[in-house]
């Protein structure tokens, strides 16, 4: 079985977080456009990984990125 590619984009903007429970977080977007118009409040948000709790962006990040693993 050849190994699979992962889908690069998807493995930057996509974490396993550090510690013993292994949870997949994100990143927001529009991180990086049009930051000078938004306030502090807003732009500090940005900074912060969210954890991903909709099953089928799970599944679909398992598919994009195989060797990302995430603990059950």
């Amino acid at each position: 079985m050849p190994k699979l590619k992962t889908h690069k984009s998807t493995s930057k903007r996509f974490r396993i977080s550090k510690g013993g429970k292994g949870v997949l977080m994100r990143t927001r977007q529009g991180k990086s456009h049009f930051r000078r118009t938004k306030p502090n409040s807003v732009r500090s948000m940005f900074d912060e990984m969210h954890v991903v709790t909709c099953t089928g962006i799970k599944r679909r990040v398992q598919r994009l990125a195989p060797y990302l693993h995430e603990k059950s």
